[in-house]
This record gives structure tokens, sequence and C-alpha cells, in this order.
């Protein structure tokens, strides 16, 4: 079993940065792929960005790529989703979510869900 906890989340002006966190415990950390997904009201959840279990490679939705970046860091057992150049598009709750087999942009490859963190962009 493991447990993600969100936080970072707030309100923040366009063109404006928010840096999320999802601190994770249980099993061993470094096993899992790592993602974050969003989910706007009235629309389905969606990919934001993954990354594998070493670190070593990072994958993005278009919608975001070049201003959102993910990192992790397994030695404390911490994701980050570093966000700048914010939109009100952006406006979502964030979720970040653990995968055994591997991450990829499907929410159904993740075992493991946060409660979520509410990011809020105004125009």
């Amino acid at each position: 079993q493991v447990q993600l906890v969100e936080s970072g989340g707030g309100l923040v002006q366009a063109g404006g940065s928010l840096r999320l966190s999802c601190a994770a415990s249980g099993r061993t950390f470094s096993r899992y792929a790592m993602g974050w997904f969003r989910q706007a009201p009235g629309k389905a959840r969606e990919f934001v960005a993954s990354i594998t279990r070493s670190g070593g490679s990072t994958y993005y939705a278009d919608s975001v790529k070049g201003r959102f970046t993910i990192s992790r860091d397994n030695a404390k057992n911490t994701v980050y989703l570093q966000m700048n150049s914010l939109k009100f598009e952006d406006t979502a709750v964030y979720y970040c979510a653990a995968a055994a087999r591997g991450g990829s942009s499907n929410y159904w490859d993740y075992d493991y869900w946060g409660q979520g963190t509410q990011v809020t962009v105004s125009s």
C-alpha cells in the first residue's frame, strides 16, 4: 500500500508559478513510476506529466510542455510538479499517482492516488 499526499496548490494569477509536492509513504517509493493528472469541473481526468522510477525520463502532455517540470527525490519519497507561466485553463484539481508497472499517460495504469490539491489560476 502506498499513501500519497499532495500539497502546494492555491490561487495564482495568470503568468505566475506554483510548485506542487506529493509525499509518499508505505512501500518503497523508488519502485513506482509517478504521474500527475488533473481534472477540471465537468471535464475528464487529464494526464499532465509522468516520471520513471529513477527519474531518468519524463513525459508531458502537449498542453503543459515547456511550462511544467516533473521531478522526484527518492531520498525524500517526494515527487514535484513545477508549474510556470500558468494559464486560466490550468485551473483544476491536481492528483499525483503511483504506478507499479511503469507509468504512462493512462490513468488506469496507476495503482495509488492522492486526494488532490486545487490549483486556481485567475485571468
